[in-house]
This record gives structure tokens, sequence and C-alpha cells, in this order.
């Protein structure tokens, strides 16, 4: 509508002379009317009127010519995903990285240019965002809603000012939030950094902020999280200043997350999922929702992908150790804790020491070190000195082998060996953290207590009693993931450990396969 024209008559008289207007083009903002009218463009009995708030006289002739918008922007070439499109309004799926609307720092490149060469009446629409009614940020991916005329802008505009229209984003944070939960923090320009955004009182300048999230999975060592995300106001950066002030940052946020969460993703993975609103012409309900990117689901796999840790395990003279020397000669790291027990028990090991104080010497030999015969004999004859010296021991094998793991893991290593004889009879299957994998060396007791003697020199009496201070071979090779026979010739064991790397590999294949099935069900 370029020209309006209306008669004042009585009922109408004694209006400001815009809001006349606006009663009789209802399809236009008050401030539109109120700009032209400033600018010239209003008649009255023939006559230029400039001021919008000039009332009104019964049998005034009013004509506002208005002119064609002239819009600043330069129409693009470019990509575009439209979910939906009509005369009213468009959904889109904006990618990461494109910025929607010009600013100083993006003056071209946008969205808002090439949804402009696209749809060319968006040139009538003011401004250097026609047609935008939300916004997301550049590195956030989703849907976005655009008006492609005045009077759906003002619905829609209005609409989301009522807080009726539904936003859902899905965000892959660092740590575990509660299943649900809510932030109503209030929100505002950082006190120095003005690019941010912060936690800010009211009393301060902080605007009243509320969002909501419901936890929809996480990585088995619930390192990091995806989260549902409705925000029920739309502040900037509400979501991310939010999440990151609760302690659970997006990754890849260059801007609030720590370098941990930061360095996990490529870009602050915040994804606009589902949204619900009601059209504005014809009132029909609205719904509509789009899977994330490829970077979201990658970066949430990788996030899986940690070091893989093996505990190698079973009872006295299965061949724990000769499996562990195997998978050794293939490249991988390995730790065995009878070696760090040994190291604890040698001259001025930690164990030594603390038996020297608990003991008064009478266990150590004449080198300083720990008489092992001497310590079983006692051990045997007292159990508060067993349990002691288990408590002791074991606690310091175990900060042992979980520095060896985090070692080995920053170093890049994607499967690391732990040799423990004990792994189950200490209670650790349910201590570490990612969980290891529990392979245990299948050999019938009396092949194994043959080894023993053979091998070691050991009484059939002091093999018995190390036997059983285990677990039942039975009950110990239930609890493990996985078995390894054991009971053929030595030659035997050296497929059998290349057949346990084939099958880690396998297994690590089917993990991921499931994870990556297990995301693309919450989003299908």
């Amino acid at each position: 509508m370029n020209r309006i024209e209306l008669l004042i008559t009585a009922e109408n008289a004694g209006q400001r002379l815009d809001r006349a207007l606006r009663d009789a083009a209802p399809d236009l903002s008050r401030a539109a009317l109120q700009k032209a009218v400033l600018a010239g463009h209003c008649l009255v009995d023939g006559l230029p009127a400039s001021r919008p708030d000039a009332k009104t006289r019964p049998g005034q002739r009013v004509v506002l010519q208005l002119p064609r918008a002239e819009s600043a922007l330069t129409a693009e070439e470019g990509h575009l995903e439209l979910l939906w499109r009509d005369a009213d309004l468009v959904v889109c799926n904006k990618p990461a990285g494109l910025t929607v609307h010009p600013c100083p720092s993006c003056p071209e490149h946008t969205l808002v240019q090439r949804l402009l060469g696209r749809f060319p009446q968006l040139a009538q629409l003011d401004g250097l965002r026609p047609g935008i009614v939300h916004r997301l940020d550049k590195d956030t991916s989703g849907l976005l809603l655009v008006a492609l005329t005045e009077p759906s802008r003002l619905a829609l505009s209005a609409a989301f000012a009522r807080r009726e229209v539904r936003k859902e984003y899905l965000a892959l944070v660092s740590g575990l939030p509660p299943e649900r939960g809510e932030c109503r923090e209030a929100l505002g320009r950082h006190p120095t950094a003005k690019i941010k955004m912060a936690v800010l009182p009211e009393a301060r300048g902080g605007k009243p902020a509320h969002t909501a999230w419901t936890r929809l999975w996480h990585t088995p060592d619930k390192r990091v999280s995806l989260l549902a995300v409705r925000i029920h106001t739309g502040r900037t950066h509400q979501i991310r200043v939010h999440l990151a002030h609760l302690g659970h940052p997006l990754l890849g946020d260059r801007l609030y997350a720590p370098a941990p969460a930061r360095d996990l993703a490529p870009r602050q993975m915040l994804h606009a999922w589902r949204l619900a609103f009601t059209h504005p012409g014809s009132g029909e309900e609205m719904r509509f929702a789009c899977p994330p990117p490829e970077d979201m689901p990658l970066a949430a796999l990788a996030a899986c992908r940690r070091m893989r840790r093996l505990v190698i395990t079973g009872n006295p003279g299965s061949g724990k150790s000769a499996l562990t020397g195997r998978l050794a000669v293939q490249g991988l790291p390995t730790v065995s804790a009878d070696a760090l027990v040994a190291d604890l028990y040698a001259p001025g090991g930690e164990a030594a020491a603390w038996l020297e104080r608990r003991c008064g010497g009478k266990v150590l030999a004449k080198d300083g070190g720990v008489d092992k015969t001497v310590l079983l004999a006692a051990m045997r004859a007292d159990p508060l000195l067993r349990r002691d010296v288990e408590e002791t021991v074991h606690a310091l094998v175990r900060i042992a082998i979980e520095n060896f793991w985090r070692e080995q893991e920053a170093a890049g290593a994607p499967l690391a060996v732990a040799e423990v004889p004990l792994y189950f009879e200490c209670g650790w299957q349910n201590i570490f953290s990612p969980k290891p994998l529990s392979v245990g060396v299948h050999c019938p007791l009396p092949r194994r207590l043959r080894r023993i003697m053979d091998s070691r020199g050991w009484s059939e009496e002091k093999a018995a009693a190390l036997e059983a201070w285990q677990w039942p071979e039975a009950r110990k090779e239930a609890a493990c993931d996985l078995l390894v026979d054991n009971s053929g010739p030595p030659e035997a064991l050296e497929n059998a450990a290349r057949a346990l790397s084939a099958e880690l590999e396998r297994i690590g294949r089917d993990e991921e396969a499931a994870q990556r099935r297990r995301l693309e069900e919450l989003w299908r």
C-alpha cells in the first residue's frame, strides 16, 4: 500500500494523526507512519502536515503518499535450506558460521542478503534486517523464522514479545548437569568485556532471563552431555552464559568456555532444534524440527573416544604376565601391579618405609627392602597385619595405575594395559573412570599350580595359601568382560593375544556405532 486516503469523521475526530492513519492502514507499523509524516509525505486538506501528534478535526481529508522503500542492502546469491515458505513467512535452517544480518563487523555475505536474493519483496521492509523477528548467533545453527511482509513481521514480533513462540535448542555441554534444571539469573552486558554478556543483578542493569533444560544423553564417562534447552526469554547469549555460569559451558564456545571444553569442538555446540508458533495469516499452529549438522554428533562421538583401559587378571599361574608381555610386544603400553609392589617393597620404597614403622623392621631384609617370605608368614599369622598391608599397598598401587593411565592418555595412546592380579578382590571394578575392560586369563587349577611350583619354586602349601586369598577361579572369570584361554602350549598364547587385539578393535567400532544410533534416535 503506497497511498492512504481517509476522511476524518465525527467518530474518529480528536485522535492523533498517526493513530488515525494507523486505523486506516493496520498493516503498517505506527513507527513507519510517524516516520513518513515527519518526512513530509502527509497532506491534510492539501497542506503539508509534519506533526504525527496533531489532533484531527471532523471533515479533514488526509492523504499519505508512502515512498517506495529503498533498501541499502545488496541481494546476494547463496545456499538457503528452506523448510517452509509461503506469502507471509519463511522458515530456514541457518548454517553455523553465517551471520544473520549486516553489522559493522560483517557488512555483507549475511543470511539477510541471501534471503533478499531469493525474496526480493523483503526490499520493501525498512532497515538492515528486514523480516528478522529473532536472531541466532553466527556460530549457532538451526531454525530461523523470517517474515516476508510488514503485517507478518508485526504479528510475529508481538508473538515473540508475548513469549508465545516456543524455541528449543540442542546443546552439547561439559560435564553432567542434573537430568532436569533451570536457571533464572538476570543477564546484562559484561562490566569490562564489552563483547560478552554476564550474570548481572537487576539492580546493576541485568534483565530477567529464564533457561530450562532436559538432559538427553551423556558420554559413558559423564564428561559431556547433550541437553534439550528451552528459553523462555530471548537475551543475548542467554543459553551460553547461563550454562557457563552453572559450570557446564558449551563445547567449542570461544567466548565463555574454559580451554578444556573450548577445544573439544570446532564451534559452539548449539543448534536451534525445534520451533513452534501460530501462523500470522492463517492462525494455524506451525511446528518444525531439524537435526543438527554433522559437526555436533561428530563432537559427541569424539568425546566418547577415550583411551581404552584394559585390565589383565586371573588366578596365580594362569599366565597374566605372559599375555601382558605379548601385548607389550605389539606396542601397547603396559604396567604390572606386581612390578609396582616390587618397587614399593624395594629399599627406600614407600611400603618398605611404612612397614619398618609398622613392624619395627621385623619384616625387612638387611638391605632395607621387604623380605617377602617373612612378610607373607607374618601376614598369615596376623590377620590385622594382613589387612593393614593390603589396604596400604593396594592404595599406593591403585594411585600408580591411575597415574599410568592418565599419562598414556595424555600421550595419545589408544589403549593401555594394566596387569592386576587382585583387581576384583580389591573392589577396583567400580573405582576407575572410565571403567576398564577386564580380561581374565583362564588355565585349569592343576596346571596353574604345577606352573607356579616349577617356575617359582613355591611349595604346594604356599601356592594353595595364595590361591585361597583370591576369588575362586570360576567367580573371577565370570566377572571378567573377556576371557583368554591359556590352557594350551605357550605358542598358542601368541595367537590369543592377536585375537584379543582384534576383538578390542571390533568392540570399539561397535560402541561408537551404538552411540551414533542413540544420538540419531534422539533427533529423528
